[in-house]
């Protein structure tokens, strides 16, 4: 298992670098292209760009680690023994109405291994517009 305290660094550091566009995006909302994913669940270009930003920022830190992201699902090796789980922008309609509450949402799973599942072993949530 690795050290937490690393892993919670990693996630605080991804997080204020996706963070930094994000409330920029919040300043100009009415700019940003926005589509339907269902009724009342939009995405915007805001949460795929901060969704890239992380995805690069937690591979950098650690390669062998998989992804369940909000927009682009599932990636990396099925056999995962750890997985990012990440929700670029928590609170997509609040953030499209100029409503500040809003996070980037990140956990780091444990695959427990012959079929036992899984367990949240850290997460880092961040409110950028109140830092």
């Amino acid at each position: 298992m690795p050290v937490l305290s690393p892993a919670l660094t990693v996630m605080t550091g991804a997080a204020r670098k996706a963070a930094k566009r994000l409330v920029r995006d919040f300043g100009e909302v009415e700019q940003l292209q926005v589509s339907v994913k269902g009724p009342s669940d939009f995405v915007s270009q805001a949460d795929l760009r901060a969704e890239e930003t992380l995805k690069a920022e937690l591979s950098r830190a650690r390669k062998d680690f998989a992804f369940l992201m909000e927009e682009s699902g599932a990636s990396g090796n099925e056999s995962w023994s750890f997985r990012w789980v990440v929700d670029p922008l928590d609170g997509t309609t609040n953030f499209l109405h100029g409503i500040p509450h809003w996070a980037i949402s990140i956990a780091l799973e444990k695959n427990l291994g012959r079929g036992k599942g899984s367990e949240i072993i850290a997460g880092v949530i961040y409110n950028p517009a109140s830092d």
